[in-house]
């Protein structure tokens, strides 16, 4: 049960912080700020609660290792279930604190429900931003498995490249769909701002598609051969 409980506060801080920083800090930060902020945001989460969950926050990468043997069906359910209460938590906390005098619109859907919600920026299409997502998510998620690995992975200094790798990502999907790779990231704001879902379905498509090339890169490159956990 704690494994799950720390999902749900974990993903609830990373919508909170990351997606905030976007909507509370944005004009000060600015697109790299803001990518910077989700990748600190990780790394934070990977140190306090990776000993306890894996640090997931994110169905993508719990999808990623549930296909690559490395997470049972039940914990692959349990931990997309606590993630998605825990950013639709997230995205109701930041809901109010942006109800509380903040007039900022930074991507996302413009209007009264702005959240950094994940919708196509001007001057991008569904192909571009669905190649983007998936591409990301790839290099995002291999990234996790990677260095992650029980036999070939980084052990303590894990959570660095994990945050790393998430920032990185952010700064240059921005510009496109404000950035997802990470379903649970998306869904929380959305469920606050109904125009978002128009483009939803991208991503969760996206996302998944990219974690299942990160997984067969992983097994290509890295091949740890582990044993599915109870």
């Amino acid at each position: 049960m704690k494994k799950y409980v720390a999902e749900f506060f974990g993903t609830m801080f990373l919508v909170l912080l990351a997606c905030g920083s976007a909507v509370l800090a944005g004009p000060s930060i600015g697109g790299l700020g803001i990518g910077l902020c989700f990748g600190l945001v990780l790394v934070c989460l990977c140190y306090a609660i990776g000993n306890v969950s894996g640090c997931h926050v994110n169905p993508a990468v719990s999808f990623g290792m549930f296909i690559t043997g490395r997470m049972s069906l039940k914990d692959f359910g349990g931990y997309v279930i606590a993630q998605l209460a825990g950013a639709a938590l997230g995205g109701a906390l930041l809901f109010w604190l942006s109800r509380c005098g903040i007039d900022f619109h930074f991507g996302g859907v413009t209007g009264d429900n702005n959240l950094a919600t994940n919708v196509l920026q001007p001057g991008a299409t569904s192909g571009m931003a669905i190649l983007t997502e998936i591409l990301l998510t790839m290099f995002f998620v291999f990234i996790v498995l990677a260095a992650t690995d029980e036999k070939k992975g980084f052990g303590n200094f894990a959570g660095l490249a994990i945050g790393l790798g998430l920032g990185l990502v952010n700064i240059v999907g921005i510009p496109v769909d404000n950035c997802s790779v990470n379903p649970a990231r998306s869904f929380g704001p959305a469920l606050f701002s109904p125009a978002a879902w128009s483009d939803f379905w991208i991503m969760v498509v996206g996302p998944l598609a990219g974690a299942v090339l990160a997984a067969v890169l992983y097994r290509l490159s890295v091949n740890s051969g582990k044993t599915q956990e109870a």
